[in-house]
């Protein structure tokens, strides 16, 4: 009926500047989207009067406006619950097993609350302690459970999807201690004050970076063929929700003041950053000992490797000796790969740095690195080369190698950089800190959108197509490529020598990166990279798996490092009166 009696008044609205006008009981236009009463009122063409008529000011609708304003009163781990969905829906789409979501993702949320005392326990967390009623007395709440409700593969928990599912926000309701209280004036969440406290050391407190700690956890358990460096580039390519998630968020659950700074997020995800957290989340929930990482796990080393050579464009003959490297140091065994929590002396394993950190210490003595790209006498080159060719076999050349792969990665890097430069930090939900400011933020965000699509249609801007599914792989080589850039199948032998009926390299002095490791406790690193301090083509090399896993170069060096140190140990502890700076492999 107000779409009918108003159609023929079109004026914007002095507030918020939208047309959408309804009436009042007393016949006034007030505006549906910020309620505002304007003089104007209904033009009446029956003159019949009726009499000693109760003038009311303000209308039920607009009475019902304002309830809505305010929302539900919905807790910050709602919110969380609703972007950890978010977030397993998105890995369930990029091929995770569904088996993620419902069991092991949700399983590890609900230890969380339990841990943290919000949900699932006889006594929820005191509110009043700050500044909010205390009704956690006579709540049902179930008994404090020690088992990992499901975890293991033998237990199954036949009421936990039902309770704690990741099926709609609600699945809290009557589990989180209820307040009867109105929502917070600084937050439209009813425990974003307390949220946002400092608490003892005991407490790990819920954040964005640490819903990707809890999507990794679950995937780490399931053996999924998901590394750390996937799960951020899925995010930064904006295949994971993860900026501006909020946004998702139920129409009656408001967002504002304090609960921005919980749930708006401007910057990417730090790798490093990102693992401690996950590192702090498994101690801290009491996880046991993960299912073993065997031979036949993507996450082996032996295995993650061949994808890492794919990738950097390098010959496949470099896997048996990946695989003697792997074994030297350790890396193929079980214990020293499943990650454990609960114990200490065991040694976390970055699986994307370990891999590419084991191809580079391995690449080094064969392309000799360090002094020269060519490693046999300049003219006998030719007549090797004619030699494998004729023989069907190609030599692989690091210095062709190097140009190739030069240009590709200049290129790619150009292009993420320009992705990265034109991603829109702002929220499309508009976003208000105090609700006297609602009807000036939408106004401002309505002359933003009008202005956009004006835009949009004078310049003739092609709308850019849907992203499609990423690939495990950024960069593929084909050997029928005509331009002859796969070096897939190229031969080592060119740069190998028979002793012994051993091949070994020509080069046979190794230079070590650091002959004294740091200490990790007091500086935070076991090794410190500089530029400055290393061959141009390390600096390449490393920067090239850099930009595969999209971390920093430092983080891989420190493996690099590492590794040396295990593979050369009894040969750096001898007594010298000088330590060399190369050793003999």
């Amino acid at each position: 009926m107000d779409e009918e009696e108003t159609r023929d008044y079109n004026e914007p609205c002095f507030q918020c500047s939208d047309i959408n006008w309804g009436l009042t009981e007393e016949g006034r236009f007030y505006c549906k989207s910020c309620h505002s009463v304007i003089e104007r009122t209904q033009e009446v063409s029956e003159t019949n009067v009726i009499p000693n008529a109760r003038v009311q000011t303000i209308s039920r609708g607009l009475r019902k406006g304002k309830k809505l304003d305010k929302g539900w009163e919905w807790y910050v781990c709602e919110g969380f619950q609703c972007i950890l969905r978010k977030q397993a829906e998105a890995l369930q789409s990029l091929g995770v097993s569904p088996q993620m979501k419902d069991e092991i993702l949700c399983n590890f949320w609900r230890r969380y609350l339990q841990k943290s005392k919000q949900a699932y326990c006889i006594r929820p967390v005191n509110y009043a302690a700050f500044g909010t009623p205390d009704t956690s007395t006579g709540v049902d709440s179930e008994p404090e459970r020690d088992s990992l409700l499901g975890l293991s593969c033998s237990e199954n928990d036949g009421d936990l999807q039902s309770e704690c599912s990741f099926g709609g926000v609600s699945s809290l309701r009557g589990k989180v201690s209820p307040l009867e209280g109105n929502t917070s004036v600084c937050s439209g969440s009813v425990d974003g004050n307390w949220y946002m406290r400092k608490r003892g050391n005991g407490y790990l407190r819920m954040s964005m970076p640490m819903t990707l700690s809890f999507c990794y956890l679950a995937l780490l358990w399931l053996r999924e063929p998901m590394t750390l460096s996937d799960l951020l580039r899925f995010v930064m390519d904006g295949h994971i929700p993860y900026l501006n998630t909020f946004q998702y968020f139920p129409e009656e659950m408001k967002l504002y003041g304090i609960d921005l700074k919980i749930f708006h997020v401007e910057s990417w995800p730090v790798y490093n950053d990102i693992y401690k957290n996950m590192l702090a989340l498994a101690v801290y929930l009491e996880l046991p000992r993960f299912p073993d990482i065997t031979e036949s796990c993507f996450l082996h080393p032996n295995i993650l490797c061949i994808k890492y050579l794919m990738e950097a464009n390098l010959p496949d003959e470099l896997h048996s000796w990946i695989c003697r490297v792997v074994k030297k140091i350790s890396a193929d065994k079980a214990d020293y790969l499943t990650f454990d929590p609960g114990n200490k002396s065991s040694r976390k394993v970055k699986y994307d740095i370990l891999a590419a950190a084991v191809i580079i210490v391995l690449q080094r003595p064969f392309n000799n690195l360090i002094s020269t790209h060519i490693l046999l006498p300049f003219f006998y080159m030719p007549f090797c080369e004619k030699l494998f060719l004729l023989l069907g076999r190609q030599w692989f050349d690091f210095k062709k190698w190097y140009k190739i792969m030069k240009n590709i990665m200049d290129v790619e890097q150009k292009k993420m950089d320009e992705e990265k430069a034109r991603y829109p930090w702002k929220c499309e939900k508009p976003l208000f800190t105090l609700l006297r400011d609602k009807s000036i933020v939408l106004k401002k965000r309505q002359m933003v959108v009008s202005l956009q699509r004006q835009f949009h249609t004078l310049s003739g801007l092609v709308e850019l197509p849907e992203k499609q599914k990423p690939s495990s792989f950024q960069l593929t080589w084909t050997e029928e490529n005509p331009a002859g850039n796969c070096f897939h199948k190229h031969s080592l032998e060119g740069i190998l020598q028979k002793k012994d009926s051993i091949f070994t390299a020509v080069n046979p002095d190794y230079w070590l990166c650091t002959i004294k490791l740091c200490n990790e406790k007091l500086c935070g690193h076991m090794a410190h990279y500089m530029e400055a301090d290393f061959p141009q083509t390390y600096q390449f090399v490393l920067n090239l798996f850099s930009f595969l896993l999209r971390v920093r170069a430092s983080l891989i060096h420190e493996e690099v490092c590492l590794i040396e140190h295990t593979l050369f140990y009894s040969k750096l502890h001898k007594k010298r009166k000088r330590p060399p700076k190369s050793v003999k492999v």
